[in-house]
């Protein structure tokens, strides 16, 4: 029997149910995933270890992600080239131990454009062809200025590393807009300029409504950018701890995000459940608008990310790994 029926009549959903399925507009489900759909391209960002503790949490998750086989993995570079060294060591080590394809992130900041050189040949030297070029922030947080024997911007590291050598470069795009830069447009311009430059690909920063996304794709193809714009993708581990990066980064947090997370506070496994939905259908629905590529920003931690690029159709593939 229909629950309805012993509802008082002046109950709302007495009566509202079947109107509403009679006259609301049909909405499609996305389309389906079955074993004949090729699944996207995917990246995933790791963050160089600061504690034998925290070098094992890396490593187990570079284990657990690398028979996805990405199309490369990227190590992140401190503020102010704080974590030179450890980048350098984990980079190093993922062309020694892995089948994966690290791509090394560089910075302009508090550092002459020798010492930059310095540090692009070591890469190349050690295997790395693929480098993430950036302006970088100030150590400490403050207004950027370039150094004066330095590279400016981004754009003018691009130009230094295509006459170190044969490098694929990838740089940062704002899909909110830089939250320094001046304008939208300025912004945009800025964009263009690294990838005029020699640039390769560019990675937005992580956001959260997908429509973000896709109006900057349009403004892009709008300025004559047709080089690829890869999402950037952060699955929520920790809200309150999203809430502070992305006030920092200029990412939007949307009042729908809030609720979701509302009361998960002392409930993980409820926060991670309501995290992989979350993500799940953003890349999905992305998918569905014909996006190809993502890179996940990992924070360290695979579990999120290897159940999205489960849903995406990624599936363990034998890479020949080399042993730890």
């Amino acid at each position: 029997m229909d629950n309805d029926a012993s509802l008082p009549v002046d109950h709302p959903s007495a009566h509202a149910t079947l109107p509403k399925w009679l006259h609301a507009p049909r909405l499609s489900g996305l389309p389906p995933l079955d074993s004949s759909s090729s699944p996207p391209a995917l990246s995933f960002e790791f963050f160089p270890p600061r504690t034998e503790a925290l070098e094992n949490q890396l490593w187990a998750c570079i284990r657990r992600l690398e028979p996805l086989a990405p199309r490369f993995v990227s190590v992140t570079y401190g503020a102010g080239g704080s974590t030179q060294e450890r980048t350098h060591a984990t980079v190093t080590r993922i062309v020694a131990e892995t089948s994966l394809i690290p791509a090394a992130h560089l910075t302009c900041v508090a550092a002459s454009r020798g010492e930059v050189d310095d540090v692009a040949r070591r890469y190349y030297d050690a295997g790395v062809r693929h480098i993430v070029a950036l302006r970088g922030d100030v150590p400490g947080g403050g207004e950027y200025v370039p150094q004066p024997d330095g590279y400016a911007y981004a754009s003018d590291l691009v130009e230094g590393l295509r006459r170190i050598g044969d490098f694929e470069i990838t740089v940062a795009a704002y899909a909110e807009t830089h939250p320094a830069a001046i304008s939208p447009e300025a912004d945009l311009d800025n964009l263009k300029r690294k990838l005029d430059a020699g640039a390769t690909r560019a990675i937005t920063n992580y956001f959260f409504d997908t429509d973000v996304y896709l109006r900057f794709l349009d403004r892009c193809l709008a300025a004559g950018i047709t080089a690829p714009i890869v999402p950037g993708i952060m699955p929520v581990s920790n809200f309150s701890q999203a809430v502070k990066f992305s006030a920092m980064c200029g990412a939007s947090v949307p009042d729908w995000l809030s609720h979701m997370f509302d009361g998960t506070e002392d409930d993980p496994e409820t926060r991670r459940m309501v995290a992989a939905v979350i993500a799940a259908e953003q890349v999905r629905l992305l998918r569905a608008n014909g996006i190809d590529e993502f890179h996940f920003y990992t924070l360290n931690r695979p579990d999120l990310t290897y159940a999205i690029a489960h849903i995406l159709g990624a599936r363990p593939k034998a890479q020949g790994v080399k042993p730890a």
